[in-house]
């Protein structure tokens, strides 16, 4: 029950946050190598701001305020945990909490099959095959992110339609997100030199907005 209710306010969450973006997008205007901003139009580069703005806020409060009150993490104990529940990457099969990453990519899928702007994780150090940078702009976005720590945003074209994209970093804002990753078997065969550290890069949270007359 109390996973149910957890998965239906990430729903009602995502929901809104849709609701928000295509308000918002209604107004965004397409550049054509002029302005990016118009009168009675909102520039996309505050758009996918604004949208990375809740993103980032339910991501951070999901991780300190429901995974660090667990009393386990991926089978280990928590000394500090409250909540005696679970999080571990198998929690469909456990009955447990899904890991921040994976609630994160719940309310993406939610979104993408309920909006017209997509958004989902990518990282050099990816686990999760499926969060690999793959296009030319992932690519050069990524490693602009982990050099600068800083957004990468620009338009690109993805099937025939303008896109303005933007990538943030996504840094360890809690000890269960290095913990889980630097543990992980995946990571540890993959990349044994990469040792995560709270406040890292540890891969970017990527948002595609699609331009009103393209």
């Amino acid at each position: 029950m109390a996973i149910n209710t957890l998965l239906h306010r990430m729903k009602t969450k995502a929901v809104g946050l849709i609701a928000l973006g295509l308000a918002i997008c209604v107004t965004v205007v397409a550049c054509g190598g002029g302005s990016s901003q118009q009168a009675g139009g909102v520039a996309p580069e505050l758009v996918v701001d604004y949208i990375h703005t809740v993103l980032l806020a339910d991501r951070t409060a999901y991780t300190k305020h429901v995974i660090n009150r667990l009393k386990k993490l991926e089978g280990k104990d928590k000394p500090k945990g409250v909540v005696d529940a679970e999080a571990t990457e198998g929690w469909q099969q456990t009955g447990g909490i899904p890991l921040p990453a994976q609630m994160f990519r719940l309310g993406a899928e939610i979104a993408a099959d309920n909006g017209e702007f997509t958004y989902g994780l990518i990282s050099p150090w990816n686990i999760n095959d499926n969060q690999a940078p793959k296009s030319e702009f992932e690519k050069k976005a990524m490693a602009e992110v982990v050099e600068t720590g800083e957004p990468y945003k620009d338009y690109q074209e993805i099937a025939g339609t303008t896109y303005y994209s933007a990538v943030y970093p996504d840094k360890a804002v809690a000890e269960a997100c290095i913990t889980c990753h630097n543990t992980h078997p995946v990571h540890k065969e993959r990349y044994p030199d990469k040792v995560f550290e709270m406040g890292e890069v540890m891969g970017g949270i990527i948002i595609n907005l699609p331009l009103k007359g393209t």
